[in-house]
C-alpha cells in the first residue's frame, strides 16, 4: 500500500462508524438558516393563501344575510306600577320587540296575550331599586327572554330587544 492510500483510509471513517460531528459554530449556523428558510417559506405560503384564496364563501354568506330580512314581533307597550321600599309609587313603561328563534312571527303573534301576562306579573314584582345601575337592563332582558321561551316554547325567541324602558 502506498503512503497516499494509507492516508485516505485514515481520513475515511470505518464502515460502521459515524461521520464526525459538525463543529458547534457550523451546527448553529445550519439551525438558524433552516429556521429562517422555514419562516420565509411558511410566511410566503400563508400570505399567498390569504391573498389568493377566493372570498366567494364570505360573499355568499353576506349575500344570504342581506336577502333574508330579519323579522321582529312587536309586543304591545306595557305600563305597570312599581312600589318602592318606602311606600312610594312609580310607573314603569316598557316596550319590547322579539327576535324569533325556531318559531315564525306568525306562530308567535297569536300567543302574545299569554306572553304579556307573563311579562306583567314579572314587572309588577320589580322594585325601583331593581332598576338602578347599568346591569339592570341586562338582567331585565334576560328575564324577559326566559319568560318568552317559557310561554312560547323552547328556543321560540332568540332575543328580546328593548325599544323603550322608562321609569317615572
Amino acid at each position: 500500500m502506498s503512503k497516499d492510500a494509507a492516508v485516505e483510509e485514515a481520513e475515511e471513517p470505518a464502515e460502521g462508524a459515524e461521520a464526525p460531528a459538525l463543529p458547534k459554530k457550523n451546527r448553529k449556523k445550519l439551525v438558524i438558516i433552516a429556521l429562517a428558510a422555514l419562516l420565509v417559506l411558511g410566511g410566503g405560503g400563508g400570505g399567498a393563501w390569504y391573498f389568493l384564496s377566493s372570498p366567494a364563501e364570505e360573499d355568499k354568506i353576506a349575500a344570504e344575510a342581506a336577502e333574508t330580512p330579519e323579522e321582529f314581533v312587536d309586543v304591545p307597550a306595557m305600563q305597570v306600577s312599581l312600589r318602592g321600599s318606602d311606600g312610594s309609587s312609580r310607573m314603569l313603561k316598557l316596550h319590547v320587540m322579539l327576535v324569533p328563534g325556531e318559531k315564525t312571527p306568525e306562530e308567535i303573534e297569536p300567543r302574545l296575550p299569554l306572553l304579556v301576562d307573563r311579562y306583567q306579573s314579572f314587572l309588577r314584582e320589580l322594585r325601583p331599586e331593581d332598576m338602578a345601575g347599568s346591569a339592570a337592563t341586562f338582567r331585565i332582558k334576560e328575564e324577559l327572554l326566559i319568560r318568552a321561551n317559557q310561554a312560547l316554547g323552547a328556543r321560540a325567541v332568540r332575543d328580546v330587544l328593548i325599544q323603550d324602558l322608562m321609569q317615572a
